[in-house]
């Protein structure tokens, strides 16, 4: 199964909203990247609206070609924004003002009925909806029960791992949990931390069948522009998964 690669565009608005100007336009940066080959956008539009707006959200809408994922928290203001705009899939994940970056997965088991009546509604409104979890049975056992139809699954415990052996760790931790997924019937995908230099062990994971990166490309591609790092990244994943 050849992976998706969903390429997230928040930190080209980020650096548009530090000066507060049009420029640049992570909707043209969204454009670019599905000229380059990606299957998918991912934006965050978070409750503080730190980098991607509303007008960006509504804008991809009209212009993506493939698949538009909107990463947003599972609050009645999302879900109404989400219901209306009709992303092709909403990815709930954890949100909380003070973080640069999300710091980890939902307690989808704490949390299972605020985030049942969430996917409900989404689900009712035409989406599809996937849990961004860390890689544990028990969040992805729960993520079944609440109605997701996927779940994306947090690698920045393998990006951050300080040894080769920890990495190993991480990685087989993923590798467990994306199989266990899959055989429940929920489709996988992982996101969170990975970079040129860390992604083709994830890449050759059959299980998970997309990668959402975003920091690591946005940072590459002030060197080498936008098309040539999305095409960079993914013919390291195809590298990968042919290997």
């Amino acid at each position: 199964m050849t992976q998706r690669l969903g390429v997230n565009v928040d930190h080209v608005a980020t650096v548009r909203q530090a000066r507060g100007v049009p420029y640049p336009d992570p909707v043209f940066a969204a454009s670019l990247a599905e000229l380059a080959g990606a299957g998918q956008i991912t934006i965050h539009l978070r409750e503080d609206r730190r980098h991607i707006q509303d007008r960006d959200l509504e804008l991809m809408r009209q212009t993506v070609k493939t698949l538009l994922n909107l990463e947003m928290a599972a609050s009645e203001e999302m879900v109404a924004i989400a219901c209306r705009v009709r992303p092709d899939l909403c990815t709930l994940v954890p949100e909380k003002r003070q973080e640069l970056t999300t710091e980890g997965g939902l307690d989808v088991a704490r949390e299972e009925e605020a985030l049942a009546k969430a996917v409900g509604a989404l689900c009712a409104a035409g989406m599809e909806v996937s849990l961004f979890i860390d890689a544990d049975m028990e969040q992805v056992r729960a993520a079944k029960r609440v109605g997701a139809q996927r779940i994306e699954l947090h690698t920045g415990r393998y990006a951050d791992a300080k040894s080769l052996a920890e990495r190993g760790t991480e990685l087989a931790r993923l590798e467990r949990c994306a199989e266990g997924a899959l055989s429940i019937g929920l489709e996988v995908a992982a996101g969170h931390g990975l970079s040129y230099e860390n992604v083709e062990p994830v890449a050759r994971l059959a299980a998970i069948s997309e990668l959402n990166i975003g920091h690591s490309i946005v940072a590459r591609a002030l060197y080498v522009g936008f098309e040539r790092a999305v095409r960079e990244m993914l013919e390291l994943m195809r590298g990968a998964q042919r290997a």
